[in-house]
């Protein structure tokens, strides 16, 4: 089957039914026909799985975390663990995934696994509560604060139309390896917070971004620092009153994945997996324009796995 192919093929209507989801945005990642695994791809898109045994799959076929991390490497693994709510809410990235990314970043030969984030709750409550701090030490990863101000460093943002500069946290600027695991849901701000938002939980300044031009700063961001990794936690899926959420009536469960070395191309397939054009979600398409990435899925290489 030809790439473009990842467009054009429908994927049968009843797999989706009650998902809240367009037919179309849903079978462009998930169609009926399934390529076989090359490991040369340039993003997977995964469903119907638990949210380790899709990232076995999707890291297979990418060649193995050995292809991202090398033996004596440091690695940082962000999560999003802004807020202090159940796995089951959305909010915050799945500790399954996590523990799992862990895990295979240990097996590839990393010395250190580091875990954290400039949470919006109660940072302690945060990593207790969504399960990641438990799933980051089973692993045998350390898990660090993000909740003080000496732990960043300002850099300069030399791309920035409007971020010109930001503290970042030690961990992203002294690691060898940086893979970023966003959860998608809404945001009543940026429409979607996916990839490239997830990022603002590495600085420390963020409510500078939020008063002159969120989406933008969060494109100029990318130009700074681009993850090795991106991916994608779409397991359960927060549909409205993001990013908090508001229950479980907000949630849809979704059971996908999506991932990719390109944090623009992840965040565009995800949008349309929430049921989103990309080109609408500002931050996206303006992050195409700087050439951060690219949000023309038809010029990758996908795989596909229907588990």
């Amino acid at each position: 089957m030809r790439r473009r192919d990842f467009i054009s093929k429908s994927f049968k209507a009843g797999l989706i039914a009650g998902a809240g989801l367009s037919v179309g945005s849903y079978s462009q990642l998930f169609p009926s026909s399934l390529l076989p695994v090359i490991n040369s791809y340039d993003l997977a898109a995964i469903k119907g799985g638990e949210p380790d045994a899709m990232f076995d799959d999707a890291i297979k076929a990418f060649g193995g975390m050995t292809r991202f991390v090398k033996k004596g490497q440091t690695v940082v693994v962000k999560p999003n663990i802004g807020w202090d709510v159940s796995p089951e809410r959305a909010g915050n990235t799945n500790p399954l995934l996590v523990n799992r990314i862990i895990k295979h970043c240990f097996d590839a030969g990393a010395k250190d696994v580091y875990v954290f984030d400039h949470t919006c709750d109660n940072w302690n409550k945060c990593y207790s509560n969504s399960g990641i701090e438990r799933a980051v030490k089973d692993a045998k990863g350390k898990i660090v604060s993000g909740a003080n101000e000496s732990y960043y460093q300002e850099v300069t943002i030399k791309q920035g139309k409007k971020l010109k500069k930001a503290k970042v946290h030690e961990l992203i600027l002294q690691s060898d390896v940086f893979i970023n695991v966003p959860v998608l849901k809404h945001h009543s701000s940026a429409d979607v917070t996916i990839g490239m938002k997830n990022l603002m939980g590495v600085v420390w300044d963020r409510g500078y971004w939020h008063s002159n031009n969120l989406h933008q700063c969060i494109s100029d961001f990318v130009s700074y620092r681009k993850p090795d990794l991106t991916v994608v936690d779409a397991y359960y899926v927060m549909k409205k009153n993001g990013p908090r959420g508001v229950s479980k009536d907000d949630v849809i469960t979704m059971k996908s994945q999506i991932i990719s070395t390109d944090i623009v191309a992840a965040d565009a397939a995800a949008a349309k997996l929430f049921g989103v054009d990309p080109e609408k979600i500002d931050h996206i398409r303006m992050a195409n324009e700087m050439k951060l990435g690219t949000m023309n899925l038809d010029k990758l290489s996908i795989y596909r796995k229907i588990m």
